[in-house]
């Protein structure tokens, strides 16, 4: 039996509904509803919310750093514009309509002390994102405190976006991680 296309509709009936509501606030009925597939198809590929849960942060986490990549890597400059392109790429999405930050973050605010899934998907997505923008900037002869300054902007500018409703945050993320850039130590 091909769990492919179902499987699929679900995470994306789930990552919709879960963005945009919150965790909690969707049940494994609205779930169904949005995605067309029976009650019984949903829990045999997942059989609890949690596994549910899991499933759309770990997609997600792929998805979310992929589409960074491919961002990042199409710039065509020195290093230190591939780090700045991160923020771009931050603006950018700030912008889409329906940002609501930090999927990670909202979740482990939902769940985070009572589902060790969702604590742990959060913090290996925060790990892979500072390690990510620690390479970057490496790349770019800056220190590994520089890269560990610089995730810290972009979560900065993600939280603040998030409650401010504005991608402004990301420009002046981007300003002092130029500063921050220019700065370091070779």
């Amino acid at each position: 039996m091909d769990h492919g296309p179902a499987r699929e509709r679900i995470l994306d009936a789930a990552e919709e509904l879960f963005y945009a509501r919150g965790i909690q606030a969707v049940g494994m009925d609205a779930v169904r509803s949005a995605s067309g597939v029976t009650l019984r198809r949903l829990y045999q590929l997942f059989p609890s919310k949690g596994a549910l849960v899991e499933a759309y942060l770990l997609r997600r986490d792929a998805r979310w750093r992929g589409a960074l990549a491919s961002y990042v890597d199409a710039v065509d400059g020195p290093a230190g514009e591939r780090v700045l392109a991160v923020f771009d790429w931050l603006g950018r999405w700030f912008a889409e309509p329906g940002f609501r930050g930090c999927a990670f973050v909202n979740s482990f605010g939902e769940l985070g002390g009572t589902a060790p899934e969702v604590a742990e998907a959060a913090r290996g997505h925060k790990e892979a994102f500072r390690r990510y923008v620690g390479e970057l900037v490496a790349e770019a002869g800056g220190s590994g405190a520089t890269g560990a300054h610089i995730a810290l902007l972009a979560e900065g500018a993600i939280t603040t976006a998030a409650l401010t409703g504005s991608s402004g945050p990301a420009g002046e993320a981007r300003e002092a991680a130029r500063l921050l850039l220019a700065a370091a130590p070779r």
